[in-house]
């Protein structure tokens, strides 16, 4: 999928990609994506939640197999 900005959360635990995700698209203007890049499962879920209570948009959460699995989840401004 196609991203204006990265954020790796890459080992981060709940909350904190949610925290540095927020922080993170405050500094983009509208209509971009941030692709955030995890290892947290949680971070499918809790993206899901977050964009419907803040208004952004999720446009979906990839999922690459390995150890550990690593989630990517695309989040439109």
């Amino acid at each position: 999928m196609e991203k204006d900005q990265t954020l790796d959360c890459f080992g981060l635990m709940c909350p904190m990609p949610i925290i540095k995700m927020s922080e993170k698209i405050k500094e983009m203007d509208d209509g971009q994506i941030l692709e955030v890049i995890a290892t947290d499962g949680g971070i499918k879920p809790d993206a899901a939640a977050w964009c419907q209570s803040t208004g952004h948009k999720l446009l979906g959460v990839e999922e690459e197999a390995g150890d550990p699995v690593i989630y990517r989840a695309y989040i439109q401004k």
